[in-house]
């Protein structure tokens, strides 16, 4: 039976889900799909082409419609549902934030992203570099929270750093729901 760029991509993202991005490879794919590796390479070219495929297939998880009218609600909306989407699936933020996807899904997301910021009256330079910081912003502490049961920051010494010492608490806190909230209003207050 012959397989599509779609059939790949589906199938990347299923070992993504249950083994991890570490186990994903153009050779797993080909054997869960049962063909060979060149029939793999013909819909992805690369390991590198196959992550792009996969970080826009999981951006595309992003829906789009019934947004709020109000630009900084707009964006932070559309940050919500970013994050979501890369929780949607094991590892999602360390496939997306590994990649630079100019994929369709991505690109529609990134326009309503810079579109509400200009909405809120930006200039260019601004709703570029905002619409940056909260990306890398949701990337990140979506990636802290997915990496999350491999660490234990919990119980590290700060040792001599009174400053972090005194904070610590807060920072080893799981609050990432409280956490997002707070960077994405932060990241909007100014404007």
């Amino acid at each position: 039976m012959t397989k599509s760029q779609a059939d790949v991509v589906r199938t990347a993202l299923d070992v993504l889900d249950e083994r991890g991005a570490a186990a994903v490879s153009l050779r797993a794919i080909a054997q869960r799909l049962g063909v060979r590796m060149n029939t793999v390479l013909w819909h992805a070219k690369s390991k590198a082409r196959l992550e792009e495929l996969m970080a826009d297939a999981i951006v595309a998880g992003v829906p789009l419609d019934g947004l709020p009218e109000h630009w900084r609600d707009r964006a932070a909306e559309i940050a919500r549902r970013y994050r979501r989407a890369l929780l949607a699936h094991r590892d999602g933020a360390a496939v997306v934030a590994g990649t630079y996807a100019a994929e369709p899904a991505t690109l529609d997301v990134a326009e309503a992203l810079v579109a509400a910021l200009l909405d809120g009256g930006m200039s260019d330079r601004e709703a570029a570099w905002t619409s940056w910081s909260l990306v890398y912003f949701v990337l990140g502490l979506t990636q802290e929270e997915q990496a999350l049961p491999d660490r234990a920051i919990r119980t590290r010494d700060v040792g001599p750093r009174p400053a972090l010492k005194r904070v610590f608490p807060l920072l080893a806190e799981e609050s990432f729901e409280e956490r997002f909230e707070f960077g994405v209003a932060r990241l909007l207050a100014d404007h």
